[in-house]
């Protein structure tokens, strides 16, 4: 008897997150659409993960254990063992609603034009709890040049086509940080994006995702910026700038957010957007910005605490909650 391929393949790539990744994987397993396989990818985890996933018995369940080689190098074997005509990405601290696969396997079937589909992405604390703020993404059509300025796609909201990645290839293991934006910049080239407008994931914020060495992301906007421009058109050009002004506040919100709470460094990494553009002073994420440093610097860091609090709670009243 010959299996049918499934219709999609949800790639998980796991570090030592067993803490989240039971939840995560549940809220696959809760998905309206049934018809995909799971392929868990532990990169070198030191934590029971084999031991967990060796109890999974679901026929659509796939675990394949590597050395660990970075989040681009495990979502590559993901990829490679992979059979689905769509292939989706969830990381393994995330959850999605269960209307997620169905909403865009929809959208695919409907529109052969479009490569790559993501949602808008709802955010939660630690503790699984929503904060009320969304990631409304308007990637629509060819965003090729949105997308040289900046990463407008969260990765657990994509479903990409397979023919996509073999016009373009697999995610650039080189690239340490940001890997991401670096494959949908590339993707951008040879197909048309959709958006799906409502949060379908739940992206989760806690310690372990903040606290990365600056250093290294610095480095991974580095690369994926000079890289993108080399084989950018001439008209394009003038946008290096804005982009590399988009990355420096990126940087500052992960100097405040991080463990250290570096004040200082994320004041330099602001004035560092504003040379690249000075425009940058009118953007609602520079003042949201500004506001979160001089929060931080004279009520410190438990005074910043009690006003996200006052937010989080702010927002959760203006939005409707969502079903897990």
């Amino acid at each position: 008897m010959i299996m049918s391929k499934p219709k999609v393949s949800v790639v998980i790539p796991a570090y030592n997150g067993m803490k989240y990744l039971p939840d995560t994987l549940q809220s696959v397993w809760c998905q309206s659409f049934t018809d995909f396989e799971v392929i868990l990818v532990d990169d070198g985890s030191s934590d029971n993960i084999k031991q967990w996933a060796s109890q999974i018995k679901d026929s659509r369940f796939k675990f394949i254990s590597q050395n660990n080689q970075g989040l681009s190098a495990a979502r590559n074997t993901g990829i490679n063992h992979s059979q689905g005509e769509y292939i989706a990405f969830l990381d393994s601290d995330d959850l999605w609603v269960p209307t997620k696969l169905e909403t865009h396997v929809l959208c695919l079937d409907s529109n052969p034009e479009v490569g790559l589909v993501c949602s808008w992405t709802a955010m939660m604390n630690a503790q699984g709890q929503p904060t009320g703020r969304l990631l409304k993404p308007l990637a629509d059509g060819n965003v090729y040049s949105q997308l040289l300025v900046k990463n407008i796609i969260d990765c657990p909201s994509v479903v990409v086509r397979r023919t996509c990645f073999d016009k373009v290839g697999l995610f650039n293991s080189k690239v340490r940080y940001v890997e991401d934006w670096e494959m949908w910049i590339r993707m951008a080239t040879v197909c048309e994006f959709a958006v799906i407008k409502e949060p379908l994931v739940y992206y989760r914020q806690h310690p372990n995702n903040m606290s990365k060495n600056w250093q290294q992301m610095q480095l991974g906007f580095n690369q994926v910026i000079s890289g993108a421009f080399e084989s950018a058109p001439k008209e394009l050009q003038h946008l290096k700038k804005l982009s590399y002004s988009h990355a420096n506040l990126v940087l500052a919100w992960k100097a405040l957010q991080s463990t250290d709470k570096d004040l200082q460094l994320a004041a330099n990494f602001r004035a560092s957007a504003l040379r690249y553009n000075p425009k940058q002073i009118l953007s609602h994420e520079f003042w949201r910005l500004s506001i979160a440093i001089a929060l931080m610097r004279y009520f410190g860091l438990q005074g910043y605490n009690r006003f996200l609090e006052f937010v989080y709670t702010f927002r959760k009243r203006l939005s409707h909650s969502l079903p897990l």
